[in-house]
């Protein structure tokens, strides 16, 4: 018996024990240094003071330096996206030890910005579901919510107007970002897709999976819903009614996947603004939301007037939005996304130059760049 072949890849069981004790050795090591951590962190909200509150020692200028540094470290075997993750998590139960974060987002349980509040804050947070955009910028203007988190545009379907125009009337600042890969399932009961009668999705959903429902379902009903999971949860309730959702919504109301990754592009990405009451200071790789209006010259070429010190200084823009200004007809406000920091010197001058050439004028924010 003992000169029978192993199953290929299977050492001897000395071998396999020895590895095993060295993974155990590391963990132990692993769990000693993350206790460190917390206690240091403990020692951190005494110095600053016991009677300040979660959202006092959130610093998402310090978190974004701290993720860098460790995707620059990292040499494997683990992805960049892998690592990032799992010290997300130590962060935030570290921060959670004296009292969670609040954060708002557009519910219910198992949609996309649950999931992006999950990867953005870590899961020793409080998420609150809420039932509509505007409800989570109320929640977080109260101070019910200490930060929320926002659809603000999608890689194939544009911006997110709603979101936008929100920030016309609201005192918030934009205090992050990230951007999240939607991956759009066909979810349901029946593991037979000619049983499929209706299919409920939100319209982004929809809209990110016309062309496959077009090819493989033409002649099912669409009924579009207030959100993914709000259509999963009928798809669990209702014979013959499927969903368009993600993996979060499949686990909550407990569907199976029965068509995956259906969106009509590969790389389907939304990106979303964390919102907060203050402002932050530079990490080092930010970027800044503007929203400004033009002056009622008439004058042609007022925009790029308005715009023309931001190259003048070397400010790189990446993107401008326009939206009605709701004060008169045919009168908009943009919304511009520069390179740079509100702080850093060029920006600072380029905004000091656009400050007085423009009717409306705000600083949304300056805050860290989406890590991956």
């Amino acid at each position: 018996m003992s000169d029978q072949k192993k199953p290929a890849g299977e050492g001897s069981g000395t071998d396999l024990d020895a590895l095993r004790q060295q993974i155990d050795a590391v963990d132990t090591k692993i769990q000693a240094l993350i206790s460190e951590r917390a206690k240091v962190a403990q020692q951190v909200a005494v110095t600053k003071g016991i009677e300040l509150t979660a959202v006092d020692f959130y610093r998402p200028e310090r978190e974004a330096q701290v993720l860098r540094s460790i995707v620059e470290r990292n040499s494997g075997p683990l992805s960049d996206e892998e690592i990032v993750r799992l010290f997300r998590e130590i962060m935030s139960a570290c921060l959670a030890q004296e009292e969670p974060l609040k954060i708002g987002y557009l519910g219910p349980e198992g949609t996309f910005t649950q999931t992006a509040v999950f990867k953005h804050f870590g899961h020793s947070v409080r998420a609150l579901s809420l039932g509509t955009i505007d409800e989570v910028f109320h929640e977080v203007e109260s101070g019910a919510a200490d930060f929320g988190v926002v659809p603000i545009e999608n890689s194939t379907e544009g911006a997110v107007n709603h979101t936008l125009d929100l920030f016309l009337n609201s005192p918030l600042k934009i205090c992050g970002e990230l951007e999240l890969r939607i991956r759009q399932h066909l979810l349901g009961n029946t593991g037979n897709l000619e049983n499929i009668v209706r299919i409920c999705t939100h319209p982004q959903s929809l809209a990110q999976c016309r062309g496959w429902l077009k090819e493989y379902l033409p002649d099912t009903e669409l009924v579009e819903v207030s959100s993914n999971a709000e259509g999963a949860r009928r798809a669990r309730d209702e014979s013959g009614t499927a969903a368009i959702a993600g993996d979060a919504a499949a686990e909550v109301y407990g569907l199976q996947t029965l068509v995956a990754d259906i969106e009509d592009r590969p790389d389907n990405t939304t990106r979303f603004l964390v919102i907060g009451r203050d402002l932050f200071p530079a990490s080092g790789d930010d970027k800044t939301s503007l929203l400004i209006s033009t002056r009622d010259t008439g004058d042609s070429g007022a925009l790029y007037s308005l715009l023309g010190p931001l190259a003048e200084h070397g400010v790189n823009l990446t993107r401008i939005e326009s939206r009605p200004s709701r004060r008169r007809n045919w009168h908009y406000v943009f919304f511009v996304d520069i390179d740079g920091h509100a702080d850093d010197e060029n920006v600072a001058a380029a905004l000091a130059q656009l400050k007085p050439m423009a009717d409306l004028f705000r600083v949304l924010g300056s805050y860290p760049k989406a890590i991956l």
